[in-house]
C-alpha cells in the first residue's frame, strides 16, 4: 500500500504532511521554487511529482491563501486519480467533498479574512444592478477573449475582422434560467494553421497573432491550484450570496471538481487581455481595466470571491510572462506584433503606429466603456486587494517577479529592461494585503500604473526617445505622481509628456527633442535645464520650477497661454535665459493692444531671449530684475 493511501486511514494532517518529501526530488522541488519564469513548466495536474506547494509553480505561487485556510489534503488531489509512473507515485481522490463546513473540509486559518472575501460578495451579488447581471452572465458563458475583445475600444471591429473571432453567445437567451448555454465559437478565432477541431482555416490575416495569444496561456491552467487548495465557492459557503439567475444551469453538481480558488475565467482574461496588450499597446490600460472587470464580474455573478479573483489574476500574469521569457516564443511574439500592427493600421485607414493610438481613442465616451483614464484607474486599483484586511507590514519593499519587465516591451520600448523593472517597482501597490504579497511579487504589480511611467525616480534616470521608430518612441505621456530623489534626462528626438502632480527633487535636463509640461508640477521640485530641443509648457496653472531655470541658445520655449496664468513660469531659483520663445494665446483670448502678461517670474533673471513669436500677434518683450513680460503690440 502506497503512502498516500496509508494517510487515507487517518484524517490527521499531520501525517500527510509527513509524506511530502517522498513525493518529490530534491531537483524537483528546487524547479517549482524557482521563479515563475523557468518554472511555470511544473504547473502539471495529475502528477504527483508535480501536486504539492514545493513542486507545483502555480500552487508555490498562491501559497500565502495558506494563511487563510488549510485545505483538507496538501496535495492537488480534488477529482484527481492517476497511476504512478516514473518515480512518481500513484494520485488517489482525497475525501474532500466541496462542501464547506462539511467533516471532510478543510480549515479556515484567518477567520476575519475569510468573512470579509465572503462578505464582499454577499454584498456585491445583493446590490447587484439588471446590466451588471446581464454583463456577468456573458462573461461567464461567452468565450473569454470573445468577452474582452471590446476593451480594444475603436480597434475592436477590426480585430474580429482580422482575428476571425466568432461567439454563439451574444445576449441573454429567454430560458437561460433553465438551460445552460455554451459557447459554439471559435473564442479567440483563428490561428496561422488550419484547427480541425474548431473548425477554422488557416488564418492568413491575424493567425499568428492568435498563435501568440495561444502560446502565451501554455501551463496556465488553474486546475492544479484548485484540486490543491480545494476552497468552496461563494454561494456554497453562504446562502446570502445571490447567484445570477440564468447561471443557476451553470452550477456544477460536483462540487468536489468545483473549487473556488483562483478563478479559472479571472486567469484566462488576464492571459489574453496581457497578450493582447502586447500586440496593440495602444489599449494596453483599456485591456487591463477589461481583464479587471471580468474579474469582478465573477464576484457580481455570485461564483468567484475577491479571493479567488486576485489568485487568477496573480496566476495569469504569471503565466505570460513565463511565456513571453520563453526562447520558444521570441519569433513569434515579434512577428505576431507586427502583424497586428500592420493589419490594424491599415483596417483603421492610418499611416503608422503612432497615428493608430490616436485612432485607438478616437471613439467618445459613451462608444468607447474604456474611455475615462481616471475611472478605469481607480476602478482596478480596488480590484488589486479588494480592501480585505491587512495582515502584514504594510511598508515592505517593492519586489519585481524575474522576467516581467516583458510585459512592458511594447508598451515602453524606449526603456530598457532594468528601466521597465525599476517602472514596475516604483508603481507596486502596499504591502499587507492577503495572498497578493507573494514572494516573487505577482501579487503588488499594477500594470496600469506602470503603463503610464515611473512611479519614482529613485536614481538618476535617462530617457532616449527616437522617433523615426513611430508609435510609443516617437510620443509617449506619463501619468503618475513621480517621486524620489533622481533627475531625469531626456535624450533622443521623442517627446516625452510628464503630467502627473511630480516631487521628485534631483531636476531635469532637456538635452534632445521635447518635453512637455502637463501639470503644474511636472518637474518636481528641482531645477530645469534646456540644453537642447523644445520645451512645451501645456499645463493649465503656471508651472512651478523648483530649481534654477537654464535655457541655452538653439532651444525654444514654447507656452501655451490661458485663463490663471496657465502656460507660464514660475521659477523659484534664478532664470538664465537664451534661445527662442514661442507664445501661442488661447483661441478664445483676444487681447486688446497694450495688454501685458508676465509669462515668467524668478528670483534673479539674466540673459533674454533670442527670437519671439506669438502666434496672431504682434507683441514685445520686456526684461525686469525678476520678471518678463509680453505686451501685446497688435
Amino acid at each position: 500500500m502506497s503512502a498516500l493511501s496509508l494517510c487515507r486511514l487517518s484524517t490527521a494532517l499531520v501525517c500527510l504532511l509527513s509524506i511530502v518529501p517522498s513525493f518529490a526530488s530534491a531537483e524537483q522541488a528546487t524547479a517549482a521554487k524557482a521563479p515563475y519564469a523557468e518554472a511555470g513548466n511544473t504547473n502539471k495536474r495529475g502528477d504527483a511529482c508535480f501536486s504539492t506547494v514545493d513542486t507545483n509553480a502555480a500552487v508555490h505561487l498562491l501559497s500565502g491563501f495558506l494563511e487563510i485556510w488549510t485545505p483538507r489534503t496538501p496535495f492537488v488531489d480534488a477529482g484527481v486519480e492517476a497511476p504512478a509512473k516514473d518515480n512518481c507515485p500513484a494520485v488517489a481522490k482525497t475525501d474532500w467533498d466541496g462542501i464547506p463546513a462539511s467533516k471532510t473540509d478543510g480549515q479556515i486559518v484567518n477567520q476575519a479574512v475569510h468573512d470579509a472575501n465572503i462578505a464582499y460578495v454577499v454584498k456585491a451579488t445583493r446590490a447587484r444592478t439588471a446590466d451588471q447581471a446581464v454583463a456577468a452572465y456573458l462573461d461567464d458563458r461567452r468565450g473569454k477573449n470573445a468577452s474582452i475583445v471590446d476593451g480594444l475600444g475603436p480597434l475592436t471591429a477590426a480585430w474580429k475582422a482580422g482575428s476571425k473571432q466568432t461567439t454563439t453567445i451574444t445576449e441573454v437567451a429567454a430560458d437561460a434560467t433553465t438551460v445552460k448555454y455554451d459557447d459554439k465559437g471559435n473564442n479567440r478565432g483563428a490561428g496561422s494553421k488550419p484547427d480541425t477541431e474548431n473548425k477554422t482555416d488557416a488564418n492568413p490575416d491575424m493567425g499568428l497573432a492568435i498563435d501568440f495569444i495561444n502560446a502565451a496561456s501554455g501551463d496556465g491552467s488553474t486546475e492544479p491550484a484548485k484540486r490543491y487548495f480545494k476552497y468552496g465557492r461563494p454561494y456554497r459557503w453562504s446562502q446570502d450570496v445571490s447567484v445570477v439567475p440564468t447561471l443557476e444551469p451553470a452550477k456544477s453538481g460536483k462540487p468536489v471538481e468545483d473549487g473556488g480558488f483562483p478563478s479559472g475565467h479571472t486567469a484566462e482574461a488576464w492571459r489574453d487581455a496581457l497578450a493582447m496588450a502586447y500586440l496593440v499597446p495602444q489599449r494596453f490600460q483599456e485591456m487591463i481595466a477589461r481583464a479587471s472587470e471580468l474579474g469582478e464580474d465573477r464576484i457580481l455573478a455570485g461564483m468567484h470571491s475577491p479571493l479567488d479573483v486576485m489568485g487568477g489574476r496573480m496566476l495569469g500574469t504569471a503565466t505570460v510572462v513565463y511565456n513571453l521569457n520563453k526562447a520558444d516564443n521570441a519569433a513569434l511574439k515579434s512577428d505576431a506584433r507586427a502583424q497586428a500592427q500592420s493589419w490594424l493600421i491599415a483596417k483603421s485607414g492610418v499611416a503608422d503606429a503612432g497615428a493608430l493610438e490616436v485612432a485607438a481613442h478616437a471613439a467618445p465616451l459613451s462608444a468607447d466603456r474604456f474611455a475615462d483614464h481616471d475611472a478605469n484607474r481607480a476602478y482596478v486599483l480596488q480590484r488589486l486587494s479588494y480592501g480585505l484586511p491587512t495582515i502584514h507590514a504594510t511598508d515592505q519593499p517593492a519586489r519585481v517577479p524575474q522576467g516581467a519587465e516583458a510585459l512592458l516591451e511594447t508598451r515602453l520600448p524606449y526603456l530598457d529592461g532594468e528601466q521597465r523593472r525599476e517602472v514596475l517597482k516604483t508603481t507596486e501597490i502596499a504591502s499587507g494585503y492577503p495572498l497578493i504579497d507573494d514572494a516573487e511579487g505577482y501579487g503588488r504589480l499594477n500594470l496600469f500604473a506602470a503603463a503610464d511611467g515611473y512611479g519614482a525616480f529613485e536614481q538618476d534616470v535617462t530617457v532616449t526617445m527616437d522617433a523615426a521608430k513611430g508609435g510609443f518612441d516617437a510620443i509617449d505621456n506619463w501619468r503618475n505622481d513621480i517621486g524620489g530623489k533622481g533627475r531625469l534626462v531626456k535624450r533622443g528626438s521623442g517627446i516625452l509628456g510628464l503630467s502627473g502632480a511630480n516631487s521628485y527633487a534631483g531636476g531635469t535636463v532637456l538635452e534632445e527633442g521635447a518635453l512637455v509640461a502637463g501639470s503644474s508640477s511636472a518637474f518636481g521640485t528641482g531645477g530645469l535645464t534646456i540644453n537642447g530641443g523644445s520645451l512645451f509648457v501645456a499645463a493649465d496653472k503656471p508651472l512651478t520650477v523648483g530649481g534654477d531655470y537654464q535655457q541655452s541658445a538653439n532651444t525654444v520655449a514654447k507656452l501655451a497661454l490661458g485663463a490663471n496664468g496657465a502656460g507660464t513660469l514660475v521659477i523659484e531659483g534664478k532664470a538664465a535665459l537664451a534661445g527662442d520663445l514661442d507664445v501661442t494665446l488661447a483661441d478664445d483670448s483676444a487681447p486688446a493692444p497694450g495688454t501685458k502678461i508676465e509669462i515668467l517670474r524668478a528670483s534673479a533673471i539674466s540673459g533674454a531671449f533670442g527670437k519671439v513669436t506669438v502666434s496672431g500677434h504682434k507683441a514685445s518683450l520686456s526684461y525686469g530684475p525678476t520678471a518678463v513680460t509680453l505686451t501685446i503690440d497688435g
